[in-house]
């Protein structure tokens, strides 16, 4: 089951129309271009998807639709997370999980919970998950750093985590998961600028950003990483490092849904309090990518 999970899943943005309503025109495009330039799997309503300020209903309607264009061709994964753990049990109850192969679960951002707190919020979510869970651990976003101790506890004490996120930005945290990891347990990137020493390091893929825009490339660069072919993966990672870099620069998912609406693949619009990124940084992800595809 883990393999389904190696490799590179992108983490998909929710295309949005002018007036606020989700794109399902373009989100269905976006769908089939990564999906055709062979990424290994989609996780939808991630925080690159803007899942904080969608509705149930809305929720629910992206789920259903993401089964039904992807229909089987590629694993689904959906982002179930949040700062409150009862919630996302009610969450998970009532989830259709047919047709998806995992969870994605952010740890509890703004209250900041102690290490034992964080233990015994996914240990809530691993005794009512029917899929297995993906960790994810993105401290300068939760303000709270699930350590290597408390991730290699959860991994050994329940066999439904199958996986890390890690995107601490720590190298030496994510040697430290990998060297004392249970079989099968998997180390995913969450940073696309460190994916590659992440590979060199043992780890096993990424959930992706830059693989909404140019999924064929990242794809190939991680599958070389994986097969240890350093030199080749390498000319890819630099080739793509000043893009990533520029879609950070001004928030996510502001440079990705910049680079996407550049690209022609959806409208360049957000949800408050996210916003556009600055006229600077548009037009330097402009040249960046004109140069990339030429």
């Amino acid at each position: 089951m883990t393999n389904i999970f190696k490799g590179t899943g992108v983490a998909i943005v929710t295309p949005f129309h002018k007036h606020g309503t989700i794109d399902f025109g373009s989100f269905g495009k976006l769908l089939e271009h990564v999906i055709s330039n062979k990424v290994d799997y989609i996780v939808v309503m991630g925080t690159t998807g803007e899942s904080v300020t969608l509705s149930s209903d809305e929720k629910n309607a992206l789920l259903h639709f993401s089964i039904d264009t992807i229909n089987k061709r590629v694993p689904l994964v959906v982002g179930i997370g949040g700062n409150n753990t009862q919630a996302i049990i009610d969450a998970i109850k009532v989830t259709p999980f047919d047709e998806i192969e995992g969870i994605l679960s952010v740890a509890p951002y703004y209250n900041k919970p102690q290490q034992r707190g964080l233990y015994l919020h996914y240990k809530s979510i691993a005794s009512v998950s029917p899929v297995p869970v993906i960790l994810y651990n993105v401290p300068g976003r939760t303000s709270v750093n699930m350590t290597a101790e408390t991730t290699l506890k959860l991994a050994h004490d329940f066999d439904n985590f199958v996986a890390i996120k890690e995107a601490s930005g720590n190298l030496a945290q994510c040697m430290e998961i990998i060297k004392n990891r249970p079989k099968n347990f998997l180390l995913i990137s969450g940073d696309d600028i460190l994916t590659l020493p992440i590979l060199a390091l043992g780890g096993d893929g990424v959930i992706s950003v830059v693989a909404n825009a140019f999924p064929a490339q990242f794809s190939e660069m991680v599958r070389l990483g994986l097969k240890g072919d350093f030199v080749k993966a390498r000319a890819i990672h630099y080739q793509l490092t000043g893009i990533i870099e520029t879609l950070f620069a001004d928030g996510n998912p502001s440079g990705i849904k910049a680079a996407l609406a550049i690209l022609g693949f959806i409208q360049n619009n957000l949800r408050l309090p996210v916003v556009k990124v600055n006229q600077m940084v548009y037009k330097q992800l402009e040249l960046q990518i004109q140069e990339f595809i030429n």
